[in-house]
């Protein structure tokens, strides 16, 4: 069947359509707000059956105008449809029970399914990355030399990028290339080589997301013996402090 109107799927794999798509799908001649308005009248509940949706749009003399569109649920867009009671409104009906139907056949519960065990296994893989860096900075240090080179004064990464001239990227790149870390995420991850030599010092700090759900992130910074281990390093390579090119 021909595609009448974009299905989007939520975070919690929920069927939605864009009100304003609904409307002209059904061909509808009443301007978008007043109909909406109507079609409430129905029963139909905010937060429920579907979510208004606000959104700045620019305008000739150069300023914005606020926009109001609504992400409806696929049950609502049915009966809405139904609600239309001409051809036009029947055909976007069937459409959307054949959507229903295929949405939720085996194959694309199935395919649903895989997606989201992925998703949560490379959260997984994250997080475990995270942890052995940081069961490896806490490992107690054995020697006098490390007690004598651990210290509080805690250097970003960006800060040392600056003393050999680089930016943090480019500086991050170099040991990635030299195989002193690696990505993962947004993120930068000692190889396990180094992942009990003291160099770095990791936080884990909570933020939020624009839709409000919590989530962690790492703080990592370098110590004064990592610090002099990137020196030494990076001088083998070639690579030298600005301080001292001149």
């Amino acid at each position: 069947m021909k595609d009448l109107i974009k299905i989007e799927v939520t975070e919690n794999q929920e069927p939605i359509v864009n009100g304003r798509e609904l409307h002209e799908a059904l061909e509808v001649k009443t301007d978008y707000k007043k109909w909406f308005d109507r079609m409430c009248e129905y029963g139909f509940n905010e937060n429920i059956d579907f979510c208004t949706v606000s959104q700045k749009c620019p305008i000739a003399n150069g300023g914005y105008q606020e926009k109001i569109d609504h992400a409806i649920k696929l049950d609502m867009a049915k009966e809405i449809a139904m609600i239309q009671r001409n051809e036009k409104g029947k055909e976007v009906r069937k459409y959307f029970i054949q959507v229903e139907k295929d949405f939720n056949s085996p194959e694309k519960i199935m395919a649903r399914a895989l997606k989201i065990a992925e998703g949560k296994l490379n959260v997984l893989q994250l997080k475990n990355t995270q942890q052995k860096q940081l069961i490896g900075e806490l490992k107690p240090k054995a020697d006098y030399l490390d007690q004598i080179l651990q210290s509080k004064a805690l250097v970003t990464i960006t800060a040392i990028a600056k003393d050999y001239g680089m930016s943090a990227k480019t500086f991050n790149k170099k040991l990635h290339e030299l195989k002193i870390q690696f990505k993962q995420g947004h993120q930068w991850f000692l190889y396990s080589d180094y992942h009990n030599s003291g160099y770095t010092h990791s936080e884990t700090v909570e933020y939020f997301h624009k839709d409000g759900t919590k989530d962690i992130t790492m703080n990592t910074k370098w110590t004064q013996k990592g610090r002099l281990f990137l020196y030494e390093l990076l001088k083998k390579n070639g690579i030298v402090p600005v301080i001292e090119k001149k």
